[in-house]
């Protein structure tokens, strides 16, 4: 499979993936990349088998609680509660990115992200003047 793109660029809509299929763990890379900054710890899992359609996450919220991920071309979902664990009886909603799946499950990512956003806007606001 050829990719057009960089990691940092798969969520963009110019970003061509040869054959149709995205590479989940490029996906994966991306996601964690992109909001890293706003949990305590965050990193695609070594140890679970990742495929071209299907990739798991590692998050450990600002609050100390901890999630395995699992990205397919669904979205995000929850499928355990604890690092590389996948509970096959876990049912969890999808949620189409990462931005949604952690202001549901962390009050600590809403806040980090919203100061971030505030920082950016303040600096292009001294830029501006």
């Amino acid at each position: 499979m050829d990719v057009d793109c960089q990691p940092e660029d798969s969520f963009k809509e110019d970003c061509v993936v040869h054959g149709n299929v995205k590479d989940m763990s490029l996906e994966a890379e991306a996601v964690v990349k992109d909001v890293l900054f706003a949990v305590d710890e965050m990193h695609v899992s070594q140890s679970l088998n990742s495929a071209s359609d299907v990739a798991y996450i590692n998050v450990e919220t600002r609050e100390g609680n901890r999630y395995c991920l699992e990205l397919t071309e669904a979205g995000l979902r929850v499928v355990g509660y604890a690092f590389n664990q996948v509970d096959e009886d876990l049912n969890t909603q999808y949620h189409e990115t990462v931005y949604s799946l952690l202001d549901k499950l962390s009050p600590g990512y809403r806040e980090a992200f919203g100061n971030a956003l505030l920082q950016r806007l303040e600096r292009l606001k001294q830029n501006g003047q």
